[in-house]
């Protein structure tokens, strides 16, 4: 397995597993699939503001992608970000994410943050103990605010000190 930092040719695939995950998991509060256009704005975005985009490869396949931006607007967040991390279903259980989270637990020390929040579906069960794992403590819990297939979700807040 490699991690590095993606590239403009890396967001097809990066799309693709996005879409996999937004169809098949509450992980992504979302119902419509995105498109290649979407995905390329989203990476440039965080491209342009200095925040990392990164994949793992599995002989020469991407399988997971992990970014990091603002946690909320203004200048008092600054030391504030928050990640998200997805695995192609395949690929999943198989180090993978953790790979990918603690490179991006390296790059925001590195850009000297002081906390990185994560925000997870309340019955991702899965996901939540991955987080406890990387010392991540839950600090919120907030019902109802997403809906999803006429299904009103539950949000959790983690969070890490760095």
């Amino acid at each position: 397995m490699n991690i590095r930092t993606a590239v403009l040719r890396d967001v097809s695939a990066i799309t693709q597993i996005y879409n996999e995950v937004l169809l098949t998991t509450n992980a992504i509060y979302r119902e419509s699939e995105v498109d290649l256009e979407d995905r390329v704005k989203w990476f440039n975005q965080r491209i342009d503001s200095g925040y990392p985009v990164i994949v793992a490869e599995v002989n020469d396949e991407i399988v997971g992608y992990g970014a990091f931006n603002d946690f909320r607007f203004g200048e008092g967040y600054s030391g504030t970000v928050e990640h998200s991390l997805h695995v192609k279903s395949t690929f999943r259980g198989s180090g993978i994410g953790s790979a990918i989270l603690h490179e991006l637990i390296a790059i925001a020390k590195k850009q000297q943050r002081k906390i990185m929040v994560a925000g997870i579906d309340s019955e991702n069960t899965r996901s939540i103990e991955f987080h406890k794992r990387f010392e991540f403590i839950e600090t919120a819990r907030m019902p109802g605010v997403a809906i999803k297939h006429d299904k009103r979700l539950t949000l959790v807040l983690m969070q890490k000190d760095l």
